[in-house]
């Protein structure tokens, strides 16, 4: 074997080992940390008679690692030296060694607790901080702090710091610094990446570079997925080198054939071009990289805040990520990175890439640990308290709590490797003997769409590209298939099983050669777990649909109009169906999977879109049946605008979602009442008095608190009228009964008596003049006095006008002509006889001979009224 840097560290980390049975190892990628200590441990004899399970965060790693394990150990993978990963078992009884992916452990925990048979368990590449690798570790933790003192682990780490990982577990470190040699950074130009160049094209241009300008060597290129590396393939091999068989390209990723990865690592006389996922990042090491071509992006895990299930988003990696990328280049040699995006782009991003358990969706871990009754676990890093108590809710809503404690049907979802959410729904299918359906049913949820998705505006495919054929429907289909698209893509699957899964069949029917392969293995996988039906029960369907409620009881939606494909959800949110959902018809059903988008309108974005890809129809009756306590009828109200009234209704709710509702001639008074005075508040106070009469009580009051603080009376503001109003609406449920009663009178009403007393007297609303004569009185706003208006005769005989506040405010008065225009304004009524009238009398005798114009106006009676 080669000499490798962990192997002068490995004496140092036997010695630790054995005294502490805890371990931290801090080794950079291709120091020989996942090939080397693993074997030490065994060969030491530090694990007794049990084996070493070492944890890898990819099935890759776990498989590439095992065998190049055997292969320096002389022996073929399964002996010894094995892997275990989802859908995949090398090994067999003399396995001592045995590598595997992070979630088997937690799962095998459940089964065995304790992990009899086990000497010692491994964490590798612990800095990508997966979510079941920080759920491993404080699982393993509590086992060695209770039952299994004797139990060794090791966490191993490429970062430069993992004294956290050491001060939890109290364990000592071990640090090797690798091989390293300086690796030339380039960036992409800021004009450059202003062209916005496919990334295939990027890719394709900086390899063609590199071969150009690097002698000899294998070039390194980092991509997203599997998708992407297909498409920068595609583009690599049109280049002259590549295309005459001098240079080989080669995809890796974890969806390849073992014998096709295997031929990526292994030595190669020819040069090669590798375009990988983030998996060559630290799980895997290449030898003889030279250069890395770096797209600064990858696929991270994540959850889908509809269906709770993972999905892998497309990111920016994080600027640790970037150096280790680049790092690949300089085992070996002086080396280069090529990075497809510029300098000011990866100095904004984040130092390092957030752990998956303040970002995922926590249900399958809370199970775990409801399971396992350790509901008090102490992690490396605590969960976020709001996503670990949604978890658990999430468990009590779909049945497997109760309360805190673990249900019969709780432990039965932790039977299956599956999000909870889809045990539920192959629990149920599997109740209503249709297991092997509901495991379908999960598959097809749980693994990435098996349609091509052409998402073009007519929906059709692309230029060149035939539509998809389909076998037309049986006349005796089963009816109902066509309200759940989970089923209509359960017929297309079927369909696909039946031409036993040809290519060229797949991509006539519109499907995903790759994705169908991955449902059938995933199906496989949970219907071994399923209970067998011995007959096919009638209603299936509708069973299978229910199954798909049970799974989903937070996602039930209604159309906002018959014929609509805009939906109302529980929660009171909003979503529209894809085109391509088959749901048309039904009122009522549940959304199983959506994602946002967001639609270019001009030269800015428009709101995101909620689109619904996967739906499924319900009835009241199912969700009657499954979940009566979260039905109820409600009373309700509305205001009809029309009728200017307030109408009844009895709504029929699934937790806050209406169902339907019919009207009721019994109105709750409150709900009227409030519902009223909305309606009445935004068409404003002053629509329930009659004109201006609202505005004349309020400048009274405002009179009269101005000349006459000490009584009590304020002037009211907005606030104060909306008081009024929300009182005049009681008992009363409609526009006309409100103008009838009538708001100046309801806010004259809300004074005390002796409030209103003081109210006639400092601001009477009229006085009477000595001929008879009432006239009102009108007060103006701030400051503005008091005034009334009347004919110049009903004046006669009166030395000064009218006064309010005790005779302490004199009345403005408009003395007016017959023709009711103001011939004077005054407070001065006695120097007006004196010095005004004379003349004026002569004019007013003038133009109006038949009214009488005395010439001592104080003597004169004042025309009788």
């Amino acid at each position: 074997m080669d000499a490798l840097p962990i192997d002068a560290l490995l004496p140092d980390a036997l010695v630790a080992l054995r005294e502490r049975r805890c371990l931290v190892v801090e080794a950079p990628p291709g120091a020989g940390k996942t090939t080397r200590l693993p074997r030490a441990l065994l060969e030491a004899g530090l694990c007794g008679d049990g084996e070493v399970v070492v944890l890898e965060p990819r099935r890759l790693a776990a498989r590439m690692a095992a065998r190049r394990v055997a292969e320096e150990m002389g022996e073929r993978p399964g002996e010894t030296v094995g892997w275990q990963v989802r859908f995949e078992d090398v090994s067999g009884p003399a396995t001592r060694l045995r590598y595997v992916t992070e979630a088997l452990l937690t799962r095998r925990l459940v089964a065995e607790p304790s992990l009899p048979g086990v000497g010692a368990v491994v964490l590798d590449e612990f800095h990508e901080r997966h979510l079941d690798s920080d759920l491993a570790l404080a699982l393993l933790g509590r086992l060695r702090s209770t039952s299994r003192p004797d139990l060794a682990l090791v966490v191993m780490s490429a970062t430069l710091d993992a004294e956290p990982v050491a001060r939890y577990l109290g364990a000592p470190r071990v640090t090797t610094a690798g091989r390293a040699f300086p690796v030339e950074v380039e960036y992409l130009g800021v004009e450059e990446a202003a062209r916005g160049r496919d990334l295939a094209d990027l890719v394709a241009g900086a390899v063609r570079r590199l071969l150009r300008e690097e002698p000899d060597g294998h070039l390194l290129c980092f991509l997203p997925g599997a998708a992407e590396i297909h498409r920068a393939l595609e583009a690599v091999q049109a280049i002259p080198a590549v295309e005459e068989g001098d240079v080989l390209a080669l995809p890796l990723h974890g969806d390849l054939p073992a014998e096709e990865q295997d031929r990526v690592v292994r030595p190669s006389s020819r040069r090669k071009v590798i375009l990988s996922t983030n998996v060559a990042e630290s799980s895997v090491t290449i030898e003889g990289v030279v250069a890395v071509v770096d797209s600064g992006l990858a696929r991270v895990a994540s959850h889908s805040p509809w269906t709770g299930l993972p999905i892998l988003e497309l990111q920016k990696v994080s600027r640790a990520s970037a150096a280790q990328r680049a790092g690949r280049a300089g085992r070996t040699r002086a080396g280069r990175c090529l990075r497809l995006y510029t300098r000011h782009d990866h100095d904004g991003r984040p130092a390092f890439d957030a752990p998956e358990i303040v970002r995922e969706d926590l249900a399958e871990a809370a199970l775990l640990v409801a399971v396992l009754g350790a509901q008090g676990l102490a992690f490396l890093e605590p969960p976020p308290a709001a996503a670990w108590d949604a978890a658990f809710g999430l468990l009590r809503r779909l049945g497997a709590l109760d309360g805190d404690a673990l249900t019969p049907l709780g432990r039965r979802l932790a039977r299956f490797p599956l999000h909870p959410r889809l045990a539920r729904l192959v629990v149920a299918a599997e109740d209503a003997g249709l297991g092997a359906e509901g495991a379908l049913l999960a598959a097809l949820v749980g693994e990435r769409d098996i349609r091509e998705r052409f998402d073009r505006p007519t929906r059709g495919p692309p230029p060149g590209r035939a539509p998809p054929a389909r076998s037309p429907r049986p006349a005796a289909a089963p009816e109902g298939t066509g309200e759940s698209d989970l089923l209509e893509l359960a017929d297309l699957f079927k369909e696909a099983a039946q031409a036993r899964f040809a290519e060229g069949r797949l991509r006539a029917l519109g499907l995903v050669p790759a994705a169908v392969q991955a449902v059938e293995r995933a199906r496989r996988q949970i219907a071994r777990l399923t209970r067998p039906a011995p007959d096919r029960p009638a209603g299936g369907e509708e069973a299978l649909r229910a199954a798909v409620l049970a799974a989903f009881p937070d996602r039930v939606a209604r159309r906002r109009a018959m014929g609509s494909d805009e939906i109302v959800l529980v929660g009171g949110g909003g979503a529209t169906l894809a085109p391509e959902s088959t749901v048309r018809g039904a009122p009522l059903l549940v959304a199983v999977a959506a994602e946002e988008r967001r639609a270019r309108a001009g030269s800015r974005l428009a709101p995101a879109r909620t689109l619904v890809r996967l739906a499924s129809a319900v009835s009241a009756e199912m969700l009657l049946d499954l979940y009566p306590e979260a039905l109820r009828y409600e009373p309700r109200v509305r205001f009809d605008p029309q009728a200017e009234r307030v109408d009844g209704f009895e709504q029929l709710l699934y937790q806050d979602l209406v169902l339907s509702e019919s009207r009721s001639a019994r109105v709750d008074p409150e709900l009227a009442a409030a519902a009223l005075y909305e309606a009445a508040l935004a068409r404003g106070p002053r629509a329930f008095a009659p004109e201006a009469a609202l505005d004349r009580l309020l400048a009274r009051l405002a009179f009269a608190a101005r000349v006459a603080p000490q009584s009590g009376l304020t002037a009211p503001g907005e606030e104060a009228l909306s008081a009024a109003l929300r009182e005049a609406c009681r008992g009363r449920r409609s526009f006309a009964e409100l103008r009838e009663a009538g708001l100046d009178r309801a806010l004259l009403a809300g004074l005390t008596p002796a409030e209103r007393a003081a109210l006639e007297r400092l601001a009477p609303e009229r006085v009477a003049l000595p001929g008879g004569r009432s006239v009102p009185v009108e007060y103006g706003p701030g400051e503005t006095p008091p005034s009334i208006a009347s004919r110049l005769q009903d004046f006669f005989g009166m030395a000064e006008g009218p006064r309010l506040a005790a005779g302490r405010v004199p009345l403005v008065l408009h003395l007016l002509a017959p023709n009711r225009r103001a011939v004077q304004v005054t407070t001065d009524l006695a120097g007006f006889w004196a010095r005004h009238y004379p003349p004026l009398r002569r004019e007013l005798m003038r133009r109006y001979p038949r009214h009488a114009w005395p010439e001592d106006p104080l003597s004169a009676r004042p025309p009788q009224r």
